[in-house]
């Protein structure tokens, strides 16, 4: 439903984004992930249509998103950096909405109020950051929309209030098949609603996968091997490895294959000690931009 193909953009000379493609399938929770400026945002406000592409194709149901009013009306969008207009209460911006959006809502709308406790007359740039992140949530699920872009839209907001937001979406994709997009530096709890990960690096798509299918396919092992074979420069060769350490006479090795690859490979060397240790999606991501945060610093 959602669906970007080799986007390009360009800020006054710096390549935000370089060709990347994702994929969001109807009724999914895709959840986007990338160190700070890798591209997550940029593609984010494409695909809202805030953004217009310098290349390539930004769709939502095979239908160009920038400058399509039919499309965005039917598209809820939760920016890292909110706006709200000055002086106005929930109240006032329930109105605006009202009118922008025919799908709103408004026995959503007072449901959800209910739901975060927030005072519809009060005004938003009093509420706290949080609080106006739940007004946000709100309006955007008021709409009744059939994709849902998220951008850090958990940040700030304490853990009683995060698992109210995530139930919500959760409901809305079982029963509504809500498509959302979410992007989120909590890989936690990404890691616990997403049927589909990317992982973006350098404004480049490098991982897009079902996140079952993605730690079915990394593994982490550590090793002791005979004397013989410590040596041995090519020990491994064939393996695709993402991350080496050692640890007195034990090797930690994160490898990208299946497990019957890097079992026979490993076996091969007669090890002393062979373990397969459980791997969480923080650490896949970590390895999988291993040295990104060195490029970020020179």
């Amino acid at each position: 439903m959602i669906k970007a193909e080799k986007v390009s953009k360009n800020f006054d000379g710096f390549t935000a984004l370089n060709e990347l493609s994702l994929n969001v399938k109807k009724g999914s929770i895709y959840g986007l992930v990338g160190v700070n400026g890798s591209g997550k945002t940029t593609i984010m406000k494409h695909l809202a249509g805030i953004y217009r592409q310098d290349k390539g194709d930004v769709l939502i149901d095979d239908t160009p998103v920038y400058d399509n009013v039919s499309i965005k009306e039917r598209v809820g969008f939760i920016p890292d950096d909110l706006f709200f207009f000055n002086n106005y209460s929930m109240k006032n911006l329930k109105s605006f909405y009202r009118n922008l959006y025919k799908n709103f809502n408004e026995e959503r709308y007072n449901t959800l109020t209910d739901l975060f406790r927030l005072d519809q007359k009060r005004r938003l740039s009093k509420f706290s950051k949080g609080m106006q992140k739940q007004a946000a949530f709100i309006f955007a699920m008021s709409i009744m929309p059939d994709a849902l872009l998220l951008d850090e839209p958990i940040d700030g907001l304490d853990p009683i209030v995060r698992k109210l937001v995530l139930k919500q979406i959760v409901e809305d994709v079982a029963q509504r098949e809500l498509t959302v997009l979410i992007s989120s530096h909590n890989l936690k709890e990404m890691e616990g609603i997403c049927d589909y990960i990317g992982i973006v690096k350098n404004g480049r798509m490098i991982i897009e996968r079902d996140i079952d299918d993605l730690k079915s396919d990394i593994h982490k092992v550590q090793v002791a091997l005979p004397s013989e074979e410590i040596s041995n420069d090519n020990k491994y060769e064939g393996l695709k490895i993402l991350h080496q350490e050692k640890r007195g006479s034990v090797e930690l090795l994160v490898i990208r294959g299946t497990h019957d690859t890097v079992t026979a490979k490993i076996q091969s060397l007669n090890p002393l000690v062979y373990d397969i240790l459980p791997l969480t999606f923080e650490e896949i991501f970590i390895y999988e931009t291993e040295g990104e945060f060195d490029e970020l610093l020179n």
